[in-house]
């Protein structure tokens, strides 16, 4: 672990075997001084191949995607991080093209940069139509919450970390990405949405858009994370 660590790169991850090694080391470690994979309990050989790949492996039992989001974060909070990267464990996000997320940052000229997969490049079959839908519809709905419109949801992200703290992150579940770009953007973070190539995963099956259930259930937590977190705004602006 080196002595001083700038940027932390989180990845939660579950039955991501075959894919979370070949995602770790595409990752610039010039510019990535340490790699936390949040396993939330993977039986596939998860673990000891994010381990051989160079990665700290945190064991998250509670569940939630947003859970495993925090206690990677809460680590990197430990090790001093100032700039936390979010990415999927599935080679899905280009990890490669991190550092066009994380120079701005370092540069001072942004306090959270963002992927948008509906801008940039797609391979064929990376993501469904009703994702692409769904990400403009989304951002629409955020834009008119908060004046700040987004058109995807995407997980691969980076923020200060003072910045993440400052928020008040609730949502533990699906809801996490969203709920992070309406409060950055409620409390007046610079933000920087970057068009970035989508892949298809490397190795399994989606938890969330591969399967109709999945589908369904991460819609209801998205909406109902808008609804929420909306109002929290509304209360504490009254307040």
């Amino acid at each position: 672990m080196p002595p001083a660590c700038r940027v932390a790169a989180v990845i939660p991850t579950l039955n991501e075997a075959g894919a979370i090694g070949p995602t770790i080391s595409a990752l610039p470690r010039a510019m990535v001084d340490t790699v936390l994979v949040v396993d939330g309990g993977s039986t596939d050989g998860t673990v000891a191949e994010a381990r051989t790949a160079g990665a700290e492996v945190l064991i998250e039992r509670r569940p939630g995607y947003g859970r495993a989001c925090a206690t990677g974060a809460a680590r990197a909070a430990t090790l001093g991080a100032e700039i936390v990267l979010f990415l999927d464990g599935d080679g899905a996000d280009p990890a490669e093209e991190a550092g066009r997320l994380i120079e701005p940052l370092l540069a001072g000229e942004a306090d959270f940069a963002l992927a948008s997969r509906t801008r940039g490049p797609r391979a064929a079959g990376a993501m469904g139509f009703h994702q692409v839908v769904a990400g403009h519809l989304i951002g629409w709905l955020v834009g008119v919450v908060s004046g700040v419109h987004y058109t995807d949801m995407s997980a691969f992200r980076a923020i200060r970390r003072t910045r993440l703290e400052a928020l008040g992150m609730q949502e533990m579940t699906y809801g996490w990405n969203l709920e992070m770009q309406i409060r950055a953007a409620a409390a007046g973070l610079r933000i920087r949405e970057l068009p970035l190539p989508y892949r298809r995963r490397l190795a399994g099956r989606s938890k969330v858009a591969g399967t109709l259930g999945g589908t369904l259930k991460a819609s209801i937590h998205i909406l109902a994370t808008l609804l929420r977190t909306a109002g929290a705004l509304r209360r504490g602006a009254r307040a």
